[in-house]
């Protein structure tokens, strides 16, 4: 069931990427972009099987951060996604924030979210510096990669492009993120699992989410020599 959930949600997530892109071009890819890391750094708090692996949510959402910004890379170029990383930054940052004020005030006799709330923003330091770390890495280090193949391959083989530059980009989150959070808190086979399994998740996203980019830059001019 979880399989099928998985694979549903995929199919409609990057739909709605596509439809997005196509009506409002690299201004929707933002707006995609900002509402999935706030959305997958939430979802990643639930965990689950999926494929026989142990397993949290929030890959597919996430997968769609590194796919909005090889859409951005493709047609407004590096600097127009790499300020696409620094509003997602942002706005996480805000929302975590606010989120985390809102457990100071007093709940009313009536309150049953409080501790709820207190459940999922209560953060632990040493995971929001292993998220952050990982996050400003990881997506830059994919948009690096992503136009450095696109020089190489003269703006050919997008798909090639895609999942190169994710899938590398996506192990260095998963390294990153894995080490500072977990390194003495699990053992170290325990962490090696945790490291395969997150990232071959992550992976299999990449992968999948590659037809919806060519149908979100169907009929979408590229730009000549952008920076």
């Amino acid at each position: 069931m979880n399989e099928l959930l998985f694979l549903i949600f995929l199919v409609f997530y990057f739909g709605a990427g596509v439809i997005v892109c196509r009506l409002f071009k690299a201004e929707g890819a933002v707006v995609l972009f900002i509402v999935s890391i706030i959305v997958c750094n939430i979802e990643v708090l639930k965990q689950l099987s999926l494929f026989g692996l142990a397993a949290t949510l929030g890959n597919i959402p996430y997968g769609m951060t590194f796919w909005t910004t090889d859409f951005i890379s493709e047609t407004r170029g590096k600097r127009e996604s790499q300020k696409v990383v620094i509003y997602g930054f942002i706005a996480l940052l805000v929302f975590a924030v606010t989120m985390r004020y809102a457990l100071f005030y007093k709940p009313g006799p009536e309150d049953w979210v409080q501790e709820h709330l207190s459940a999922i923003f209560s953060f632990v330091p040493r995971v929001m510096i292993a998220s952050f770390t990982a996050y400003f890495v990881a997506q830059f280090h994919d948009i690096w990669l992503f136009h450095l193949l696109r020089d190489a391959f003269k703006g050919r083989h997008l798909w090639l492009r895609n999942n190169i530059a994710t899938t590398l980009s996506q192990l260095w989150d998963t390294l990153i993120f894995c080490t500072i959070a977990f390194w003495g808190v699990f053992s170290l086979p325990v962490l090696l699992q945790i490291y395969l399994t997150t990232w071959l998740l992550k992976a299999l996203v990449a992968l999948l989410d590659t037809p919806f980019i060519y149908l979100a830059l169907l009929g979408t001019r590229e730009p000549k020599n952008k920076a």
